[in-house]
Formats: structure tokens, sequence, C-alpha cells
């Protein structure tokens, strides 16, 4: 699936597919500004995909402190795009796992 492909079904679907990674999941309620329940499923998980997601959350919350030991556990540099930016690289990324 594609990046285009993958935000177009955000917008189409009503439903977040439980087929999808979880760290993608994640990133789809994210989009879908649902923070709370992006971060419940990724809060958890001890994949450093999941923990990319994670880093990039608190970032998008503002606690930068708690983004920095995210990143570090993701083994990901911590990104000084904007955020919109940051989701589309994190998102293609693990899109590319996936295809």
């Amino acid at each position: 699936m594609t990046l285009l492909e993958f935000k177009q079904l955000i917008e189409k679907s009503p439903k977040c597919p439980e087929s999808l990674p979880r760290a993608l999941q994640a990133l789809w309620y994210d989009k879908e500004c649902d923070w709370n329940t992006a971060h419940e499923i990724v809060q958890d998980a001890s994949d450093a995909d999941s923990a990319w997601v994670h880093a990039y959350l608190h970032r998008k919350e503002g606690d930068l402190s708690n983004a920095r030991y995210w990143y570090k556990r993701s083994g990901q540099p911590e990104l000084k795009v904007g955020l919109d930016q940051e989701w589309e690289q994190i998102a293609s990324s693990l899109l590319s796992k996936v295809n």
C-alpha cells in the first residue's frame, strides 16, 4: 500500500482495519484526530515502530522530553520537520514494510 492509498483509505473507511500493524493503526487514529486512541495503541508496545509513533505523538502533544525518550527507544532520529511531514515519513516507512 502506498502513502496515498493509506491516506485515501483513512478518508473513505469508517473504521481502522485491524489487519494493519499496530503502529499504522495508531497513525490512522492520529490522522482522524483521535490522539488518545493512537496513544493507547502504542503506549504498551515494545517494538521499535510503535516507539517511533509514540515519539511522534508526544512531540505532537508538546511533551518533548518524553518524545526524545521514545525516539531513542525507536532508534530513529528526532526530526525537526513539521508534524504533517513527520507523519508522512513514518507512515511511508512503515507501509514499505508491509508491502
